[in-house]
């Protein structure tokens, strides 16, 4: 029951964390309003008579249609310096070392030839740059929130008004090749189809190379571009080809184009340098678009400098050229000089022409603004009523020239300008006032997330008491239950609108404040507020500093440096806090009593040079992982490792070879560390079948991680004809190894308990003969002590003969590696863990998480150091270690290359082990994110080895067996003995105080984590308006808060192993009890190989489990190694 309440607490904590992060969340990252209003030819945008062009003629609808057929060539992430010939690069730099540059020679050789045909934009992109904002942008001229970001990969049909749906509205033929998610937002909108999975990425030419039927818009979605850039970086050769074919497509399709085609280039974003997008850097934001038609479309030929322009303007361009309406919630410019009148003999000038499709422009603009501020009241009043005003003077001043335009070339200039001017304002107050907040929920949640971070103190404090008790744990969440339920019955019968998230957050807030103010009551009102607050004044000045630096966007930036900064003091402020308390001090000559085994006191279990040895390991583990960096975008002057790319994009083949063998001695280190581990407390022994996985899963896992690590890095450069087969083995393997630990994982759930059993009739029981003294004796008092023992050592070992002849004895039961179960299980289960996270990774970060388990295993020698056993309890693990494990996990989190912005997202992840051409976007999505929070995992999993290894480390000091009251007569003829350490069994002395201390470290941690999401909650809202929300604190706020829900799901599955193990362990107990029972045998009982007989045994150094065993008279050995 008591194991239950733990999980079920630690679960309902966590629970109230999440409704505080929904509620926040709900309120911070709103969309804005989306409205459902469609444009129609039947319906002008405004008052006023339409353009000459319109009036009369068979299709026309706002503007004449000047084109009939489209042809959209999408390709993603098509940068603008990808479209820059070669010579234009910045001076002073080789040309060669920019393989991208010059590859779509016929975009230039166009615009030299025919100047007047064809024209080069640079496209300015609005932030997030995902593919499916972009393609939102790009058919509805609107501008996609920040939240959208998050459903880039589960996509949904769009509802407001936009250009395809004006298309087929009109009965063209629309046809579509390339990315599947244009299926999702256009959901039976073409007429034909050809869909590819955009999760692909290694599919770098399957959608560019198809063909088209019939159609009058033609619409292609080039992946390959934006695939080459994921898997290989703009720098490499294959971009220089994927470029390269993308110039041959275009030239194909002017050649083929009529004169009534209109062709349009453009990318949906850019890269960065390592070839991500989502965010809003320079090379992220800055995409090619490109205009060609087969007959003149521009008045002159094109500037030296490409003009930019808003992506949304093509919106408005396109819907005019075709002769459409405007999309209704655009809110982009048309670009005005392709509506210029090339030919002289045209009845209106160009300027009358450009400033007709403006004013149409504006007038749907105008349209939307006022509907949607009379929907929503978001905008800005005053900006509003400022921007109204300018388009109704512009307006008039259009109409009246359109009485008399003969002669008003410089008024047409200035309603051109002044229609630009509010086109321009009312994007720029959108831009603005769409970051909609809801304060009441943003603050409601933070309450909620600060009130459960001092109940994780407050209970953490109140189970580190001896008067703890469990059975108060489960009326909280009765309490929220109820409330819950009362709620939703309210809603249900007032006919509200049933609100999950409020609903949530009130069922938390329920059954939080009750508990509060009944623990309040009770303890804490009774003792002082500084008792709260029990961790060392440094710890707390090390957290505070972290809490602060949330609130600085240079300090979220520089978090890569900054947080093994602060695990780098905290470890140097637990190396000074050991030697202040005099465990750095050589040990001085055992001095403990005879009787004195329950003294406090010891020596210490480390010398000063052993504990400054696991110091500066430590230190210099965390220097060596700090060299596995990715810089943020923010820090131009910095370079990122390279470390962290894929071997595949390797270009010399021996230095590849030689990283290969590098990558493969760190996973060959890294077993063979576990095993020696294992086998160094005797876990290795055992005929479990979790153990017998370890000798023979474990190698099996490592030569699959290296065959498949081998296939990736040179697939490329494999013959044709094994292409498909090393496509195949590089999804198999991946599978085989996750198949693998899975398996490993049952198996230890299964059979947890890893020890060996040895049962035999009339086996010797053998003494250990322990001397004070160093050599042979040399004084009357050296012999007084050890004869004794040889002595008695000797009469054993007859007995033992004696007992061998006769045909029945009695039955001796040797249990090997009980005291170290616990931590052999976690142990196993993190190395089972950290392959199929390692197969998500490059293969050059197997180097990082060899560096990670080398530094847990010394911090956690280096924390035992400094954690005194108590006994029979309680137990506590201090804050110190608590939140140096909780740094660890963040600075492993930057060595893996990793950053909390979505452009550093590890999007290769999402085919590992996953076939070509797969439709499983969960799988990919799931798969990205367990490479993203790998270090949250294994650290949070693995947290409880913070209680369990100074227990472990209990066996590297002998302790003395105290003899029992009554036997003094014996006890002169048989000294002190040595005494097997219980180590881990000491904590099933007190079954009480090791789940009460299990609730305290899941507690802490989750106060740890707690704080720091509330600190970027804080941190968000309060710079709701700062200029790098939306870069900086918006994406840290989201990483942290899906950081935490990962890393409190992995600390609940940790502990409920560690009470799975512990179950098992009494489980075996009982058994053991019964089976001798049952065969009613008389035995003795030895215990840990100490020679003493089971009368002499104190009950209290046996686990009450064990106290059955007294009965039976089983000889029980708990430590000792076979």
């Amino acid at each position: 029951m008591r194991k239950i309440s733990v999980l079920l607490f630690l679960a309902w904590v966590g629970f109230l964390f999440y409704a505080g992060i929904a509620l926040f969340t709900s309120g911070f990252l709103l969309t804005r309003l989306e409205l459902t209003n469609h444009s129609s030819c039947q319906e002008p945008p405004g008052p006023g008579s339409l353009p000459w062009g319109s009036r009369g003629e068979p299709g026309a609808c706002w503007m004449a249609s000047r084109f009939s057929r489209l042809v959209l060539v999408l390709i993603d992430a098509l940068r603008f310096d990808f479209a820059q010939p070669q010579l234009s690069h910045v001076s002073g730099e080789p040309p060669t070392s920019l393989p991208f540059l010059g590859k779509l020679g016929f975009l230039q050789r166009i615009l030299e030839i025919q100047p007047h045909h064809a024209r080069l934009y640079q496209s300015k992109v609005d932030p997030p740059t995902t593919t499916m904002q972009r393609l939102k942008a790009l058919t509805t001229g609107s501008l996609p929130t920040f939240i959208d970001a998050g459903s880039n990969f589960a996509s949904y049909a769009i509802a407001e008004d936009n250009l395809v749906k004006q298309l087929t509205s009109t009965g063209r033929r629309v046809v579509f090749m390339g990315d599947e998610t244009w299926n999702d937002l256009f959901p039976g909108a073409f007429s034909q189809a050809f869909f590819f999975p955009s999760f692909d990425v290694r599919d770098l030419h399957t959608v560019d190379n198809v063909d088209s039927g019939e159609w009058d818009v033609l619409i292609t979605h080039f992946l390959g571009v934006d695939h080459c850039g994921h898997k290989h970086g703009p720098h490499h050769p294959e971009m220089a080809k994927k470029l390269s074919q993308m110039d041959q497509v275009i030239q194909g399709l002017v050649e083929r184009l009529e004169n009534d085609t209109l062709l349009v280039v453009t990318g949906d974003h850019g890269m960065t340098t390592s070839g991500n997008h989502g965010g809003d850097s320079e090379l992220e934001t800055s995409a090619a678009l490109f205009l060609y038609s087969p007959t003149a479309l521009f008045p002159s030929a094109p500037p030296e400098e490409p003009e930019v322009i808003p992506q949304i303007s093509l919106v408005p361009t396109l819907a005019l050229l075709l002769g459409l309406p405007i999309p209704f919630g655009n809110i982009g410019e048309v670009i005005a000089e392709v509506f210029s009148e090339v030919e002289d003999s045209q009845p209106h000038s160009s300027t009358l022409a450009q400033a007709s499709a403006l004013h149409l422009n504006a007038q749907q603009v105008s349209r939307f603004l006022h509907t949607y501020s009379t929907a929503a009241q978001d905008l800005q009043v005053k900006e509003l009523h400022r921007l109204q005003n300018l388009f109704s003077k512009a307006s008039a001043d259009y109409q009246r020239l359109l009485q008399s335009p003969q002669g008003a070339e410089a008024a047409l200039q200035t309603v051109i300008t002044e229609l630009q001017q509010f086109l321009r304002g009312v994007r720029a107050m959108c831009i603005e006032s769409w970051a909609r907040f809801s304060l009441v929920r943003m603050a409601g949640g933070a309450a909620l997330l600060a009130a459960t971070c001092f109940l994780c103190l407050l209970v953490s404090q109140w189970a580190a008491s001896p008067g703890f008790y469990f059975r108060p744990l489960l009326i909280p969440m009765a309490w929220g239950l109820t409330g819950a339920l009362v709620c939703a019955g309210l809603l249900a019968t007032t006919g509200l609108k049933l609100d999950s998230v409020v609903l949530g957050a009130m069922a938390a807030v329920g059954s939080l404040l009750p508990f509060l103010w009944k623990a309040w009551a009770s303890w804490g009102a009774k003792r002082p507020l500084a008792a709260l607050l029990p961790m060392p004044g440094p710890v707390l000045l090390l957290l505070l500093i972290r809490f602060a630096g949330f609130f600085s966007d240079s300090f979220v930036i520089a978090e890569a440096r900054a947080a093994p900064f602060l695990l780098i003091s905290l470890i140097l402020l637990l190396v000074a806090q050991l030697h202040w308390e005099g465990k750095l001090l050589p040990p001085k000559l055992l001095t403990i009593p005879r009787l004195g085994f329950l003294t406090p006191a010891g020596p210490p279990r480390h010398n000063g040079t052993h504990a400054l040895g696991l110091g500066v390991g430590l230190l210099l583990c965390i220097r060596l992982a700090g060299l596995f960096h990715r810089c943020p975008e923010e820090t131009p002057a910095c370079s990122s490792s390279p470390w962290l790319s894929p071997l595949a994009s390797m270009v010399g083949g021996r230095a590849k070879n030689v990283w290969y063998g590098a990558c493969v001695g760190a996973l060959a280190a890294l077993l063979a560390a576990v095993r020696l581990w294992l086998r160094r407390y005797g876990n290795l022994k055992s005929p479990e079948p979790p153990v017998l996985f370890v000798r023979w899963g474990l190698p099996l896992m490592g030569l699959g991680t290296a065959a498949y690590w081998a296939l990736a890095s040179g697939a490329d450069e494999a013959p044709p004809r094994l292409r498909a087969l090393v496509a195949g083995a590089s999804v198999m393997l991946p599978r085989a190894v996750a198949g693998l630990a899975a398996s490993g994982l049952m198996l230890l759930l299964w059979r947890p308990v890893t020890v060996l059993v040895k049962a035999a009739a009339g086996a010797p029981r053998t003494r250990t003969v322990l001397t004070p003294f160093s050599g042979p004796p040399t004084s009357q008092a050296d012999l007084d002590y050890v004869v004794p023992q040889i002595y008695r050592h000797m009469q054993e070992e007859f007995r033992g003969r004696l007992e061998r002849t006769k045909s029945q004895g009695p039955l001796t039961v040797a249990a090997y590696q009980l005291g170290s179960v616990y931590s052999a299980a976690m142990v196993t289960a993190l190395t089972l863990l950290a392959f199929p996270l390692l197969l998500l990774h490059a293969e050059r970060i197997s180097l990082v998480f060899l560096l990670l388990f080398l530094q847990s295993f010394l911090l956690l020698h280096l924390l035992a150091a400094g954690i005194p056993i108590t006994t029979p309890g309680p137990f506590t693990v201090p804050w110190q270690a608590v939140s140096a494990w909780a740094f660890m996990a963040t600075q492993t989190f930057y060595s893996t290359g990793h950053q909390p912005v979505f452009p550093a997202i590890h999007w290769h992840a999402a085919f590992v082990g996953v076939p070509e051409g797969h439709d499983f976007t969960w799988l990919s999505a799931l798969l990205v994110g367990t490479n993203t929070f790998a270090s949250h995992i294994l650290f949070a999993v693995g947290c409880p080895l913070l209680l369990l290894w100074p227990f472990l480390c209990e066996s590297q000091g002998p302790r003395k067996r105290r003899q029992p009251p009554g036997n003094e007569a014996e006890a002169r003829v048989r000294p002190e003995e040595e005494e097997e350490p219980l180590m881990e069994m000491r904590l099933r002395d007190a079954p009480h105080h090791f789940n009460a201390a299990l609730l305290q470290l899941g507690l802490k941690y989750l106060f740890v984590l707690g704080i720091q999401i509330l600190a970027c909650a804080l941190a968000a809202s309060i710079l709701r308006r700062h200029l790098m929300v939306w870069k900086v604190f918006a994406p840290k706020f989201i990483f942290e808060a899906v950081g935490f829900i990962v890393s409190s799901v992995g600390l609940c599955l940790g502990i409920a192993l560690v009470m799975r193990v512990d179950g098992a362990v009494s489980s075996w107990f009982r058994q053991l009890v019964l089976a001798q029972q049952k065969a009613g045998e008389q035995s003795s009982l030895v215990y840990t190989g100490a020679g003493s007989s089971a009368r002499e045994a104190q009950s209290h150094l046996l686990p009450p489990c064990s106290q059955d065993l007294l009965a039976s008279g089983t000889s029980l050995f708990y430590n000792s190694k076979s």
